[in-house]
């Protein structure tokens, strides 16, 4: 393999690190830190702040998951019709992790924009404390755990795919 490919590889690596990672800091400790606050309008303020700033950094993560992932799998040899047109390479133990890893990195972008750009902007705009404010929160909340369970898959079938199965 290329240098180009290894340092693809650690900037891929290091690109989800920070996504996941931020997304279990928030949920472990930035999220109950926060709930702890009393003043209803200043902890959904410092949500939205926390929210807005890591947004901005998860998007930037899952751009460069999705570049440095398709040169990876051209790396690989993986990429191409006649990779992705086999019926006999998704049968086999590569393709089935990798198609696991596909599926578990589109279901955690659906997530992450449902979350970063639907619920978290309605929660935002909700009348800080009200019942509304409240609901979104916890639906938000339960949809980033949810993201962030995906990630913990994804990283497992990633480890399986990169050692072999």
């Amino acid at each position: 393999m290329s240098t180009a490919y290894y340092l693809s590889v650690t900037v891929h690596v290091l690109a989800a690190v920070v996504w996941l990672g931020g997304m279990l800091f928030f949920a472990l400790v930035g999220a109950p830190v926060l709930r702890r606050v009393d003043d209803a309008a200043l902890r959904a303020e410092l949500f939205d702040r926390l929210g807005r700033a890591f947004r901005v950094v998860g998007w930037i993560c899952i751009g460069l998951l999705v570049a440095t992932g398709a040169f990876n799998l051209h790396a690989r040899g993986w990429w191409g019709g006649a990779v992705w047109g086999s019926p006999a390479f998704w049968r086999s133990r590569a393709g089935v992790l990798l198609g696991a890893k596909l599926a578990a990195v589109g279901i955690m972008v659906v997530l992450a924009a449902v979350h970063d750009f639907w619920l978290g902007p309605r929660a935002g705009r909700a009348a800080p404390g009200s019942a509304e404010a409240l609901r979104l929160r916890r639906t938000s909340a339960w949809v980033a755990r949810l993201n962030a369970l995906m990630g913990v898959v994804l990283v497992y079938v990633a480890a399986r795919l990169a050692r072999g199965g």
